[in-house]
């Protein structure tokens, strides 16, 4: 970006009649009181925690200086941020994402116009720091339900809706379904010496995934854990001396194992076939963060197994029901499975991304 398009842009935030600075770890609680008033007055089904609020501002990258704004007004009260953080593990197109809000009595006046426009051009920079030569993309998700201003305002900015997600619920007052896993695998606990063996098999079970990219260790462990619920997170794994073990060392083509899982369990890592990342965000429901099946295990109802496993952990804590999304587009039919299961879809999430 040229100078003059870095000073209009200095124009616009400052014609808001707001005073604008970075936002820093102490913010939390004021900005977390704000995403309350904008997620009630919206009526968004979903509702922001202070620990998740602490999660955006602790993001690897960009620093807080350089990838966030707070708008105050007159009295010094907050009424919109931005907060950009990017994914230092990307390969194939740079993404950072945003979280974006201005409380409802300041809008119509421009201020969220030029709060997007600013985070979009923040988030070019970040990428660029991170990726330098690829391509780059801002990424927004809004629910389906959200204001029509919110979805135009982005339209307007550049942004085209790319994926939609369907949010599932199913009520756990119907028993869990009978896994079927096939010999050779078993479903263990969550526990620290699995991480680095589940995030491999992240990586490997949504690289066919449109829209997806790997994940690095410090992206793992920061995103989605400030809700991490390790008693309702499980994986399969192989028994290491099964037939199932060995057809999946041997296999090829797609199933092919990558050479980092192949060193891990050269190294003695157990091999992971599948896994469930659970998230408690209160109330009676609980949410799948993560649930992914690696291409050689699917079929061998992995997926069906640890999701019972979770079911059952989910009703020993007395909740009610159990949620998670989806693609739309999803490229393992796994919307079908869900649909089997007994998982009724509730809405859409719509992923907004503007190329930079």
């Amino acid at each position: 970006m040229d100078d003059t398009a870095a000073d209009d842009l200095q124009t616009a935030l400052t014609a808001t009649g707001l005073r604008w600075r970075p936002l820093t770890p102490d913010d939390a609680p004021a900005v977390h009181a704000l995403v309350a008033i904008i997620e009630g007055a919206d009526r968004s089904p979903g509702r922001s925690s202070l620990v998740e609020v602490r999660e955006w501002l602790a993001t690897p990258a960009p620093a807080l200086a350089d990838g966030s704004l707070l708008g105050l007004d007159v009295d010094g009260d907050p009424v919109a941020y931005a907060v950009v953080s990017t994914r230092p593990g990307d390969t194939g197109v740079q993404r950072a994402f945003l979280h974006v809000g201005v409380r409802p009595d300041h809008r119509g006046r421009g201020v969220g116009r030029a709060l997007v426009a600013w985070a979009a051009d923040a988030a070019r920079i970040a990428a660029g720091d991170v990726g330098e030569g690829a391509p780059a993309q801002a990424v927004l998700d809004v629910d389906d339900s959200a204001p029509e201003s919110t979805h135009r305002l982005l339209r307007d900015a550049g942004f085209t809706v790319r994926r939609k997600y369907a949010y599932l619920r199913r009520d756990l007052g119907t028993p869990p379904p009978e896994p079927r896993l096939r010999p050779g695998l078993r479903v263990v606990p969550w526990s620290e010496d699995l991480e680095e063996p589940i995030r491999l098999a992240h990586n490997d079970a949504f690289r066919d995934h449109p829209g997806s990219e790997p994940q690095d260790d410090s992206t793992w462990r920061w995103y989605g854990r400030s809700t991490f619920e390790p008693g309702w997170s499980f994986a399969v794994v192989t028994e290491p001396d099964s037939a199932t073990h060995a057809a999946a060392l041997a296999a090829g083509g797609d199933d092919t194992l990558d050479d980092e899982t192949r060193g891990a369990v050269d190294g003695g890592a157990p091999l992971v076939a599948g896994y469930h990342i659970g998230q408690r965000h209160g109330g009676d429901a609980a949410y799948t963060m993560r649930l992914g099946v690696r291409r050689a295990f699917r079929g061998h109802g992995v997926a069906v197994a640890l999701l019972d496993a979770a079911m059952r952990a989910y009703l020993a804590d007395g909740v009610r029901w159990a949620e998670l999304d989806v693609d739309t587009e999803n490229p393992s039919g796994a919307d079908g499975l869900y649909a089997h299961l007994g998982y009724r879809p509730q809405r859409e999430i719509w992923t907004y991304v503007r190329d930079l």
